[in-house]
């Protein structure tokens, strides 16, 4: 089974998702800006905690560039909020619990992990431009090191 991969130009599919408060955070509320939207499989494990901090680290930078954050996982949104507080996390949490956004955007799926072929979260990430298109689309991303490539790819 081959998920569809979104590419560049592609328009970005549309979401209404719950933060870790329960506020609806949608996709269209960022028109006009840049979004980074990124997908991680589960929060407060080693690897998301990391990818988490790091986008956290540079918000400023990445904000200074006109680009805002949103990260998309299948927890709860009550795991969201201990998350984002144990973390001093400063940007939107959406709960995705049906992974209805996950695999329209090409980020649920068959992936390898350990040598073994399970369905999971791919971590992927995503720069979506002021018009709602994509921009940048990356799959199976490592959690560490890969803001620093993302703002090197962004001249950030």
């Amino acid at each position: 089974m081959t998920e569809k991969r979104l590419t560049p130009g592609d328009t970005a599919p549309e979401f209404t998702l719950p933060d870790a408060d329960g506020k609806e955070v949608s996709l269209a509320d960022y028109r006009g800006r840049k979004v980074i939207v990124y997908f991680y499989p589960a929060a407060s494990t080693p690897g998301c905690t990391k990818q988490a901090c790091d986008f956290r680290d540079n918000l400023a930078e990445l904000g200074g560039a006109g680009i805002d954050v949103l990260g998309i996982s299948p927890d709860k949104p009550a795991k969201l909020a201990k998350f984002r507080d144990n973390e001093k996390l400063t940007f939107p949490l959406l709960s995705d619990i049906d992974r209805e956004v996950l695999s329209a955007w090409g980020a649920y799926g068959e992936k390898t992990m350990y040598g073994k072929k399970i369905t999971g979260v791919i971590r992927s990430t995503f720069l979506v431009d002021e018009d709602g298109k994509i921009a940048l689309a990356q799959y199976n991303v490592r959690a560490t090191g890969h803001v620093a490539k993302l703002r090197r790819d962004l001249s950030v």
